[in-house]
This record gives C-alpha cells, sequence and structure tokens, in this order.
C-alpha cells in the first residue's frame, strides 16, 4: 500500500487516553497478558513523563521524510504517530522543525523506528520521541510512502487508531477495541500492586507475599549454614 493517504481513523477519548498513560507501559503489557510490546531498541530520547494516544500511522520510504508532512496533517490533538520504514533505516528523519508544527496539532509524540536529531531543542519544547537512533544525517523528499495503513513498527503490527502507550520503560501498543479493557485491567492490576508494595515496604519477604518457598524447596533448593556443610 504505496501512495495511500486514509483521512479517517479510529480514536478514544482523551479521558482514556490518560488513564491509559497514568498506568505506564509495563502495567498495560503485564494486565493485557504480555503482548504488544515493541523491540527494546526504541528509546525515549529524554527521560519524562508517558504519554498515551490513538495511533497515526506512516509508512515512509528509509530516508525519506516526506510522509511526515503529509501525516501531520491528518492529526488531532492527543494522536501518537507511529512511523516506520520499508527497509532498515537509522537516518535522522525527524527534528524540531518537524516537531512544531506537530505540536501545533497537538500529536502527543513520535515513535520512529528509525533515527531522529536535534534531540536538544526537541527536550527543550518538550515533544516526546522514541527513536531507533539519534543521527544527524538527513533525509530527502522524493519517494511516496502511505498515511494511516497497518505498519510494522519494532516488532508490532500497529493499526491505525491503536493506542500507543510510552514511557522510559518502552512502547506497548493495544488494539483500538481493547483500549478500555487495557485501562481496566490495568488499573486493578495496580490496585493489587499498591497493596503489594505496602506489605514489602513494612518488611514482609517477597518468599512469602508469593507463597515462594514450597515450590523452591519442591525444586531441591537447600539452606545451610556452609559450603562444607553442602556439600
Amino acid at each position: 500500500m504505496i501512495g495511500l493517504v486514509v483521512t479517517g481513523k479510529p480514536s478514544f477519548p482523551p479521558a482514556l487516553a490518560a488513564r491509559l498513560a497514568k498506568l505506564g507501559v509495563a502495567t498495560v503489557h503485564e494486565a493485557m497478558g504480555r503482548v504488544g510490546l515493541m523491540h527494546p531498541h526504541l528509546r525515549p530520547i529524554y527521560d519524562g513523563p508517558g504519554i498515551a494516544g490513538p495511533a497515526v500511522t506512516i509508512l515512509a520510504p528509509p530516508g525519506d521524510n516526506w510522509m511526515l508532512h503529509v501525516a501531520i496533517e491528518q492529526c488531532s490533538p492527543g494522536d501518537v504517530v507511529v512511523l516506520a520504514c520499508l527497509s532498515d533505516n537509522n537516518d535522522g528523519m525527524f527534528g524540531d522543525l518537524l516537531a512544531t508544527s506537530m505540536k501545533a496539532r497537538g500529536v502527543a509524540g513520535l515513535i520512529i523506528d528509525a533515527g531522529c536529531r536535534d534531540t536538544a531543542a526537541l527536550r527543550d519544547m518538550a515533544f516526546p520521541v522514541w527513536s531507533k537512533a539519534v543521527h544527524a544525517r538527513g533525509t530527502v523528499k522524493a519517494s511516496l510512502g502511505s498515511v494511516n495503513v497497518p505498519v510494522v513498527c519494532a516488532g508490532i503490527v500497529v493499526y491505525p487508531g491503536d493506542a500507543v502507550i510510552a514511557d522510559n520503560d518502552g512502547v506497548v501498543v493495544i488494539p483500538n477495541r481493547q483500549a478500555e479493557t487495557a485501562a481496566v485491567r490495568g488499573e486493578e492490576r495496580a490496585r493489587l500492586e499498591e497493596a503489594k508494595r505496602l506489605r514489602l515496604a513494612a518488611g514482609e519477604l517477597g518468599l512469602d507475599l508469593y507463597g515462594m518457598r514450597r515450590k523452591l524447596e519442591e525444586m531441591g533448593l537447600r539452606y545451610v549454614e556452609s559450603l562444607d556443610e553442602g556439600r
């Protein structure tokens, strides 16, 4: 699907995006059965708060950022732009000028399976980017890609409108129709983790909290006073 811009996509309310962002990547990933996690080579270009929002997807030729300009017109406030390349690429396809344009449209952030540059400026303007590389090499505007089509970004299939959650731990993608379920399950998991956190803070050991002792004994774990005793 090259040379195609799809102008409509599913979405979800800003309040739901805020719930997902508050939960974070690890909690949502675990709550949804450990699915949807992008490869760890995608890293935030600076530490900061997490984001969440519906995906605007881009399929781009390597070293060509033309479709980023095309995609911005299709963005709504709160969207997260997700860019995948037709082949492996590390070029600096995104910088402060494109970020300025995206920020004017209310875009929450960018996930790019390629390179970005102008990182100091991006940090100063507080525009979040998760990228494969930081690379000063520039790009061209010469070949068509597509916008709002299914893409494979960092190992995960992303459809337009899917829920994208990103923070310092990485990026996770949840199908649009499951976004509310992810929030509900994530909030329940967060409540359970808070209860465990209080017990651990009070001095209880994970060995007892999680009922590990019997299984460890069955597996043959022994406690001895010294190595001589253990031989």
